[in-house]
């Protein structure tokens, strides 16, 4: 009889792979040859002993991972073994809180097992570890794809997890979240980093990154490189000429709009560790070389569909994607995801209707590129920014207020009364008051950086567009725009997270158009208002962009900026979800005090939709923390540990639940609000009893409930 895969739910027997040859088995046993998919590109693999290198910590250990990364042999070419472990480090520490205190190495970390134990000692994991680029177009995308098989991989009880980047990541960006998780669990693990991370082409010099982190100049590169920018020699020439020393990133230059295949990408990561597991454990072909594709199918492989930000959102977008059968089960923590549509859906909190929901990613983060940094001298917020008051000039700031003041934007002739004006338009616009003690720290950390790489990156435009007159350079301390350190790029794969922000004396954002010539864009001088006001004449042309209409005349556009604003629209169109999880089992857990993806926009529009889309067929629950945030990182800072609490250790409840779920039937638990208690002492353990457990059966004050197109969400 001939042996084909199963596709679950499709009626029919499917194919898998798309090539598909006959071989004669005993004469009459037609069977599927294990493939490679025609979008996979040449494979690396290295294995690791678990002692000098690991899959899981780069060979530092948990302790490693705790204290300073050690230098490289010659810094100005770090080999890729170097940057390989300098990646791990710097993607670890990036998504978690690494201070004991917060609950690193007692609550979890590379030493802490599965049922919650300290036994796992430095946390080191042995196993193979298989890169490649998955692409469609000779280059132009050249989406990192790895797969990590653990030597403790259960051949009886296969499993993957999909573990794809946070941020604009690169290809590491979940080692310390679903990597870590799925690694313990004995799991492959399948990561992706989206097509929007670690690609810096340093114009000035023609260098760009590989896939391995080392760099080269780009004709010798070739379709090879992470990334290039698409200009032609003459092409690159003159904007050298004319805009000498930039630095062109992928995500935001690719001229991809990669979020549109994020899904696509995930499901690809898993494909590709289907394909390796065939090739590893499939049955050998009459030739006694070649493998069939008759071990890892849809339906013989637990597979979770996992990360966190927007390797959440992509692990969500797969699972809608999903034809194939592929993925089991999702558990997502803090997605970034952007519905399609909210219309007919309210969000109530307790007994208030939430003013403005599921708005797209651009929109969101533009209104709040406008109004934070004034928001930030709001009377609400004193005190509240005591650990990261600094990232936002007080001056500066001011002058934002009085900017805005001037165009019409916020009300109030003093400065008291317009930053209460932006503060409550943040309010209007989806924050909750939880949130109020992020706003400065992400203005001057993220906010930005977000938005005008997502502007560009939706319009699909070129690093020589120059859009809304910013590019990207190294800058000295004055903020003058500076040759390339190129010792900084050449282990950029290592400490980068894709997306520069406000940096001065290094690689950040610059104002093309500040007063007296280009400047670092925090230390530039608005030509409209001869101000350093954080560029407002940026800031407004972002939100132009992101809606269609100039903000301060509030008419349409016209011209080359209504040109720009409808490639962006239409961008942002191409990314939107529909919420439909066909059934799927899935678990999402959020922090209400999210700033960065508030979950007005995010978390709770999704699941309101999906709730509308799948009714009683949804598999969908959605777990709410209270006390929790995006950046867990942020816990080891000042004033963070006793407002918040690390979201991490929900996200891996999640994992735990959905586990059990696919495992052993255990029923996933119902949406609920789960409530935190920070704690009063920094200097004290976070314990177990600050954080509890996901109720089985949570107080009706807890639940979460939806009807006739109403969620509601306890206060």
């Amino acid at each position: 009889m001939p042996r084909l895969s199963y596709r679950p739910g499709a009626g029919s027997l499917a194919l898998i792979f798309p090539l598909l040859l006959a071989a004669c088995d005993g004469g009459d046993s037609l069977q599927t040859l294990n493939t490679k998919p025609t979008w996979l590109g040449n494979i690396a693999h290295m294995s690791y002993d678990g002692q000098t290198d690991d899959l899981l910590t780069g060979g530092l250990g948990k302790d490693g991972l705790a204290t300073t990364l050690p230098a490289y042999a010659n810094p100005a070419a770090p080999t890729s073994a170097e940057l390989r472990r300098a990646a791990i480090y710097n993607n670890y520490r990036a998504l978690i809180d690494m201070s004991v205190t917060g609950g690193y190495g007692r609550l979890y970390g590379p030493n802490i097992d599965t049922a919650g134990n300290d036994t796992l000692g430095e946390g080191k994991i042995t196993g193979d570890e298989y890169i490649a680029y998955g692409d469609d177009v000779g280059g132009a995308q050249n989406v990192t794809l790895m797969v990590q098989i653990p030597s403790s991989f259960s051949q009886t009880h296969p499993c993957v997890i999909s573990a794809v980047s946070s941020g604009s990541r690169g290809v590491y960006g979940a080692i310390g979240t679903a990597g870590d998780w799925g690694l313990k669990h004995g799991c492959a693990v399948a990561y992706a980093d989206k097509g929007s991370g670690m690609g810096y082409h340093d114009l000035s010099n023609d260098t760009v990154n590989l896939i391995d982190g080392t760099r080269t100049l780009r004709k010798t590169a070739g379709a090879t490189a992470n990334f290039a920018a698409a200009l032609s020699d003459s092409d690159l020439a003159a904007f050298n000429t004319a805009y000498p020393n930039r630095i062109a990133i992928k995500h935001a230059h690719s001229q991809q709009n990669p979020e549109q295949t994020w899904g696509r990408d995930n499901l690809r990561a898993i494909q590709f560790a289907f394909y390796l597991l065939n090739q590893k454990y499939g049955s050998t072909a009459a030739d006694g070389v070649s493998h069939y594709a008759d071990y890892a199918i849809p339906g013989k492989v637990t597979v979770i569909a996992s990360s966190v930000s927007n390797g959440g959102g992509a692990a969500l977008a797969a699972a809608e994607q999903d034809t194939q059968g592929l993925i089991s089960g999702v558990a997502v923590g803090e997605p970034q995801i952007q519905v399609g549509s909210v219309a007919g859906l309210t969000i109530q909190q307790g007994s208030t209707v939430m003013p403005t929901i599921g708005r797209p990613l651009l929109d969101y983060f533009t209104y709040a590129n406008l109004y934070q940094p004034c928001a930030s001298q709001s009377v609400e917020l004193a005190g509240a920014n005591s650990a990261f008051g600094a990232a936002v000039n007080a001056q500066r700031a001011a002058n934002r207020c009085s900017a805005l003041a001037a165009k019409g934007l916020v009300k109030g002739t003093t400065l008291a009364d317009q930053a209460e004006d932006a503060y409550q338009k943040l309010h209007a616009y989806g924050w909750l008051p939880e949130s109020d003690p992020l706003h400065a720290a992400h203005f001057g950390l993220a906010t930005l950086s977000v938005t005008l790489a997502y502007a560009n990156a939706y319009g699909r435009f070129s690093v020589a567009d120059n859009l809304c007159g910013y590019s990207y350079a190294y800058s000295d301390a004055t903020g003058a725009v500076a040759a390339p350190n190129t010792t900084a790029l050449a282990s950029v794969f290592g400490s980068g997270n894709g997306v520069p922000g406000y940096g001065v004396g290094g690689l950040g954002i610059i104002n093309n158009l500040s007063v007296g010539g280009a400047l670092a864009d925090s230390l530039s001088v608005s030509a409209s208002t001869n101000l350093a006001d954080y560029n407002v004449d940026g800031a407004i042309c972002l939100r132009a962009l992101a809606t269609g209409v100039d903000p301060v005349s509030g008419q349409a556009l016209t011209g080359t900026l209504k040109a720009q604003s409808d490639r962006v629209l239409a961008g942002i169109a191409q990314v939107g979800a529909s919420a439909n999880l066909h059934g799927k089992p899935a678990i999402i857990v959020a922090g209400r005090s999210d700033a960065l993806i508030p979950i007005n926009q995010g978390a709770r529009a999704y699941y309101g939709v999906n709730q509308k889309a799948e009714g009683s067929a949804s598999g969908l629950h959605y777990i709410e923390v209270t006390n929790g945030q995006h950046f867990d990182s942020f816990l080891a800072l000042p004033g963070f540990p006793t407002r918040f609490i690390p979201l991490h250790v929900y996200f891996l409840r999640a994992m735990d639940a959905m586990w059990a779920h696919l495992n052993n039937a255990a029923p996933l638990p119902p949406s609920q609000v789960v409530r935190t208690t920070p704690r009063t002492d920094p200097t004290s353990n976070l314990m177990p009893s600050n954080l509890p457990a996901i109720a089985a059966q949570p107080a009706s004050t807890d639940a979460i409930a939806f009807g006739t197109g109403v969620l509601t969400v306890p206060n």
